[in-house]
């Protein structure tokens, strides 16, 4: 694991460039840019679009489970919106969430990043209920339409594999679902469900 100086510096780096970012952001949008519109920079490997439908302005219908790994059927329904636009000529993408839920409302960022080496996407989440902790990544790739990304993280101090999972996507509609399995991916429990429409 890295020490903390290694993990304040880095969590600084990303902060700046996802400041710098935001003020690019809104002339992306307004403009309607394609994330192949800004280019590539110098020497960087063409990542796949896989990502690129995220691009623009949505509204989100959530719904989240009340009570993780504990067998609740209970949901809280909730709306949000997000904005998304590209970082790193294409490689990367941001976006800025913000969520009504029942206990009050909340901003939330998304940060994927694209890895020719391996040849996998990374995710990561961090919200501003706690902006100085970032969560663990999740990686892994599109096949036929649908985008799987996994992680082995820790649940109230239980180890899990978490789960992404992006389908249903058309120009103007996707689907995004979270889950848990607290048995190494051997059962799954669906935990919150994302609904995106494009304004």
């Amino acid at each position: 694991m890295p020490d903390d100086h290694i993990l304040h510096n880095r969590r600084s780096a990303l902060f700046t460039a996802l400041a710098v970012s935001g003020v690019a952001a809104a002339t992306i949008l307004d403009a309607h840019a394609s994330p192949l519109s800004l280019g590539s920079a110098a020497g960087a490997a063409e990542a796949p679009g896989d990502f690129d439908f995220l691009v623009g302005r949505w509204n989100v219908r959530h719904s989240k489970l009340r009570k993780r790994l504990a067998g609740s059927t209970d949901w809280d329904d909730f709306a949000g919106t997000c904005v998304n636009w590209p970082l790193l000529g294409g490689q990367g993408n941001v976006d800025d969430n913000l969520l009504h839920t029942p206990q009050g409302a909340y901003r939330g960022v998304g940060v994927r990043a694209f890895d020719p080496v391996a040849g996998a996407w990374s995710i990561w989440w961090l919200d501003s209920r706690d902006p100085g902790r970032m969560d663990v990544p999740v990686r892994g790739g599109f096949r036929d339409g649908v985008g799987t990304f996994v992680a082995d993280d820790l649940f109230e101090d239980r180890p899990i594999r978490m789960r992404f999972t992006w389908s249903k996507i058309t120009p103007t509609t996707a689907h995004w679902e979270q889950a848990f399995s607290p048995d190494g991916g051997a059962s799954w429990e669906v935990n919150w469900r994302m609904d995106f429409a494009r304004q």
